[in-house]
């Protein structure tokens, strides 16, 4: 059973890619688990085809405890049978959203979420928080593997860095390996070669370049991947070669995260920003 971290800046389509690669390792046959580890709990949607599932947090302030709920009361089944689970948060305002994915990802663990015949289980994780109860799934080794969702926008690679400095961190610990960058296109200039110079940089790849389709968001308004929307469409078969990719891929490094200035040398090599910006 591979486990796989999802992380990247805040908006930048990581519930989207997730579950479309997700449901093409499901269509090629992988059976599949996503457990979403954002408090919006919108990780498993468009497998179940609704708005949302009753998270982990959510049924334990319901029931009283956590060990009052069953197992299939936050576990449900969507496209291609694919588990789902969302960890929940607290109450706005009140305690720590991080000790949701703790609690969620222990529950599953001892309920049997985690039977043999999971090939792959896929975290998808908060922004690009790596600290605390957000970095569970690789602070305590769950996740082996981590893909960042990037584009060539600034703040996205700022992102993408600094997660990396988070896996660096965890690499010796816990054994966590960066399995390479996931460019969503934003359509921005040069964005091809920028996130491709950007993994080259960071000692990793760009495992895949998933072109700005509209027929995502057609999708989604539908509540479904586009695998199971408009199966014959091109952009299909972008995320079935990804998770194609993603299933081959055995170029698992510690990344080596930037400075700060190099990054920024980087956006100024390729024209993203101007030197005056800097200064």
């Amino acid at each position: 059973m591979r486990q796989i971290a999802i992380y990247g800046k805040g908006g930048i389509g990581k519930s989207t890619t997730t579950q479309n690669t997700v449901a093409a390792l499901a269509e090629a046959g992988y059976k599949c688990m996503i457990v979403g580890c954002d408090p919006k709990a919108d990780a498993t949607r468009l497998i179940l085809n609704r708005k949302a599932q009753n998270t982990v947090m959510d049924m334990a302030r319901e029931k009283g405890t956590v060990e009052d709920l069953e197992i299939d009361e936050v576990l449900l089944h969507g496209f291609k049978g694919v588990k789902c689970a969302e960890s929940g948060g607290p109450e706005p305002g009140v305690g720590c959203a991080g000790r949701g994915v703790i609690t969620a990802i222990n529950f599953l663990e001892e309920n049997g979420a985690y039977n043999e015949d999971t090939d792959f289980v896929f975290y998808d994780v908060l922004g690009d928080v790596v600290c605390g109860g957000f970095a569970m799934p690789i602070r305590e080794g769950k996740a082996k593997e981590i893909y960042i969702v990037t584009s060539g926008e600034m703040m996205a690679m700022y992102a993408a860095n600094n997660i990396s400095r988070g896996v660096l961190k965890y690499a010796q610990s816990g054994g966590v390996r960066l399995g390479g960058l996931i460019c969503n296109s934003r359509k921005t200039d040069k964005e091809y070669e920028l996130i491709s110079e950007l993994a080259k940089r960071l000692n990793t790849q760009m495992i895949h370049f998933v072109p700005r389709d509209n027929q995502v968001q057609r999708a989604e308004l539908r509540r479904k991947t586009v695998i199971e929307y408009s199966p014959e469409h091109a952009q299909a078969d972008e995320y079935r070669a990804l998770a194609k990719k993603m299933a081959e891929n055995k170029n698992l490094v510690i990344p080596t995260p930037m400075a700060m200035d190099e990054l920024e040398q980087l956006l100024m090599d390729f024209g993203i920003m101007e030197s005056e910006a800097v200064a």
